[in-house]
């Protein structure tokens, strides 16, 4: 696998919704051997199919891959497909809200949150173990059973363990030092607090102290819990809920930049548009804009 970082032209992107209400979506066999950039709520999983090229991009950095690699794209991130074989490739689309359903798939997609490719090269018995799985995902998927939608929610949920089964082997590509694991009254706690944020952004005081209040614990064992439950520090991981708030409502039409900064939990609209940028790679205005003007 090579990754090359680059600045992209957002000119062309499309947007797409999951256009039904399955959690769940499978699809292949597609002819053409491109898709331009595009955002959606969803996330996705693409198992590399056959070829000599298969390049892929995520974000803002574009990868050469390999067959049984495997691509992640996290919900509301820009990605396309340069130039591959798509007949055989496997799509796999699980919608947001299944993610944000439970507290530990939340936690393994916030650690995660920069991981997009898994190479089969330098993670063998994990590609292949991922593989299996969207392999089985697909015969399901593709049979009559009248309860092929929960099996494969279930065999999604075996896919996201399976990650964090490996995230000492992941974690030098994370940048992440792992944790040891606390007790399940502290998780539980972290399962409060993350809640409450997530339903209170606009809250007077979110600082990490006072969730730590909030928590029962010491400011100093709410930060090192905190890192080991989200794979972030307490600052980053609140910056990326408030981004995910932000890109929610950017979607609608009728706010002012500034209003959805403010629901959002931003203090000022310049803060709101440097944490945008440094995530997204564009101004608030210019994501919009792609969503509204293809909606």
């Amino acid at each position: 696998m090579r990754s090359v970082r680059q600045s992209m032209d957002y000119s062309t992107y499309e947007v797409y919704d999951f256009d039904h209400a399955s959690a769940f979506n499978m699809s292949t066999g597609y002819k053409e051997r491109s898709y331009q950039a595009h955002w959606h709520s969803y996330g996705e999983i693409l198992l590399v199919g056959p070829g000599k090229t298969n390049i892929y991009s995520v974000a803002q950095s574009t990868y050469e891959l390999v067959p049984d690699d495997l691509v992640i794209v996290w919900p509301m991130e820009m990605h396309s497909i340069v130039d591959a074989d798509r007949e055989e490739a496997l799509v796999i689309q699980f919608s947001n809200a299944f993610i944000n359903s439970l507290f530990d798939l939340r936690r393994i997609m916030h650690m995660y949150r920069n991981l997009h490719i898994i190479c089969v090269k330098s993670h063998q018995e994990l590609a292949a173990k991922l593989k299996a799985i969207t392999l089985n995902m697909k015969e399901i998927f593709f049979s009559d059973r009248q309860d092929k939608e929960i099996r494969c929610c279930m065999l999604l949920m075996e896919f996201m363990l399976t990650l964090y089964d490996y995230r000492n082997e992941l974690a030098p590509e994370l940048s992440e030092v792992n944790q040891p694991d606390f007790p399940e009254d502290i998780m539980k706690r972290m399962m409060v607090v993350t809640d409450y944020i997530k339903n209170n952004l606009t809250a007077d005081d979110l600082s990490q102290g006072a969730m730590a209040e909030m928590a029962g614990i010491s400011r100093d064992y709410f930060s090192r819990i905190f890192k080991n439950v989200t794979g972030m520090n307490y600052s980053k991981w609140l910056n990326t809920i408030r981004l995910e708030k932000a890109s929610e409502l950017l979607s609608e039409e009728g706010r002012s930049l500034t209003e959805i900064a403010m629901l959002a939990g931003f203090q000022s609209i310049p803060s709101f548009n440097r944490v945008f940028r440094e995530e997204k790679g564009m101004a608030p205005g210019e994501y919009r804009s792609l969503f509204v003007g293809n909606k």
